[in-house]
């Protein structure tokens, strides 16, 4: 029985995390489509912020749910092996963007953050998704190019790779890997 524990323990070790929600991954490119529209309408900078802040947490929850209802339909809990993996490598590139985040805007550059928000996301994905299906570090890379492009376009226009970024490319990827991948 000790050998099988061992056996069944490395192979979680090994697997790779397929818990990344495609259909979840549509739904936040929606709700992103829909908060460019709104942020792009905002009359200030604090405004345009609270709206992209609002869609973070609301795309968040909606990540969350997602990949906790993939990974029980595949009986995969979040906490095996490559999943805890996943976290803890995509984790350390979002809590960068949320204090890179807070600097920024207490010094009014709100400018920079899209640039930022789009780097260090695709950055977590490119590095959670080493623990993935080979699309999702692709996913993260056309996310770090989009977000080096952000950084230089003018304010007027920088809700535009956000759309791009957080919206088209989320859905885009998210139907690949909902037909590739379950769900």
């Amino acid at each position: 029985m000790d050998n099988l524990r061992f056996i069944r323990g490395t192979m979680e070790e090994a697997g790779v995390f397929t818990a990344v929600p495609g259909w979840g991954g549509v739904v936040m490119g929606v709700t992103a489509l829909g908060a460019a529209a709104l942020a792009a309408r905002a009359p200030t900078d604090r405004l345009w912020l609270r709206t992209w802040l609002a869609e973070a947490v609301l795309a968040s929850a909606i990540a969350g749910w997602a990949m906790l209802r993939k990974a029980r339909a595949v009986d995969s809990p979040l906490t095996s092996g490559p999943g805890r993996k996943f976290a803890l490598a995509f984790a350390p590139p979002i809590v960068v963007g949320a204090l890179l985040t807070a600097a920024l805007a207490r010094h009014g550059l709100e400018v920079a953050l899209p640039g930022v928000w789009l780097l260090l996301y695709g950055a977590g994905v490119v590095t959670g998704g080493a623990f993935s299906v080979r699309i999702v570090p692709v996913m993260g890379l056309c996310f770090m190019f989009l977000g080096t492009l952000a950084l230089f376009v003018p304010t007027p226009w920088r809700d535009a790779p956000m759309a791009l970024g957080f919206g088209v490319l989320q859905i885009a990827f998210g139907v690949v890997i909902a037909r590739r991948h379950g769900g």
